[in-house]
């Protein structure tokens, strides 16, 4: 039997194999959205799928970026395609980002086709066990919320 210290061990060992994953996944996923879309300009385009419309410096304070950064970033979605400009219609001088109907469709065929791959890769796991380690999974990320 291990002791509680090399199971702490253990989940750390696990959690940064996670993080490498997720990294190479995260590519893997920019790509497939489109073959020039750069891995943390990925983020920018789900953010604004899910949240958008918003303003530069919302968009700023979410990724905790200068606006430089998320303009530079803003413009390469723009070049794709994928993000659009429009007035905010409170005030016609103020600029909104969105997702492109383009973008949020490739985004959508991208996470069907991620989802799938993923619940294959899962195929041996019951219902039960998926069920608990989403359980646990929630768990330890609420535990270290505040690191």
């Amino acid at each position: 039997m291990s002791s509680r210290n090399d199971d702490l061990r253990a989940i750390e060992a696990e959690v940064g194999t996670l993080i490498r994953r997720v990294k190479r996944v995260m590519g893997e996923r920019a790509r497939e959205v489109h073959p020039e879309l750069h891995p943390m300009t990925y983020f920018v385009l789900t953010h604004l799928a899910t949240h958008g419309p918003l303003r530069g410096a919302d968009l700023a304070d979410a990724f905790g970026m200068d606006k430089g950064g998320v303009s530079r970033q803003v413009q390469s979605l723009v070049d794709l395609g994928l993000v659009e400009r429009k007035p905010a219609p409170e005030d016609r001088r103020a600029i909104l980002l969105d997702a492109t109907d383009e973008g949020r469709e490739r985004l959508d065929a991208m996470s069907r086709s991620r989802r799938d791959r993923f619940d294959g890769r899962l195929s041996e796991w019951t219902d039960e066990e998926l069920s608990s380690f989403a359980a646990r999974l929630s768990a330890y990320n609420r535990a270290l919320s505040d690191d």
